[in-house]
């Protein structure tokens, strides 16, 4: 990946809806040799897909809360299942494997607390969850989705 690569992405991230014709104009290339670097990068999936950003408030989910949890085992099989119980949680917009106090951090949106009451009551019923821990976001002053894409 070159810096040409990086500028694409770079772009892409800010604006997906740009046209090739756009973008190439941005970093300097005529359309075609554009469109065949956006393509390749599509291909070996540096790219892996491109959506709207929509607004949490205007669709009513406007919480946003960071969950610590605990599981009372580490098997695999465990592992693996407590996982693919989350992924199907509509409510879970993020998950990750953390190190530390806790073993998963999950960021959750809700529209309200009864919302997420219902969610806990989910997340509580999982048999390998032992602990959970809530963080509510109070404000949020930072939001990025595009990564920092040197050139």
């Amino acid at each position: 990946m070159d810096k040409v690569d990086k500028k694409i992405l770079d772009i892409l991230q800010r604006d997906g809806r740009l046209t090739t014709a756009e973008v190439a104009s941005s970093v300097n290339l005529s359309p075609s040799p554009c469109a065949r670097r956006i393509k390749r990068l599509e291909t070996e999936k540096v790219i892996i897909g491109y959506q709207a950003k929509v607004s949490r408030h205007s669709v009513n989910l406007g919480m946003t809360i960071f969950v610590h949890v605990n599981l009372n085992s580490h098997q695999e099989t465990d592992l693996e299942h407590f996982e693919h119980i989350i992924q199907q949680v509509p409510q879970v917009i993020n998950g990750h494997v953390v190190s530390g106090q806790y073993d998963y951090l999950l960021e959750v949106v809700c529209a309200d607390l009864i919302a997420y009451e219902a969610f806990m009551r989910q997340l509580r019923i999982i048999p390998m969850v032992k602990d959970i821990n809530s963080n509510f976001t109070i404000r949020t002053f930072k939001e990025q989705t595009a990564l920092p894409i040197s050139s």
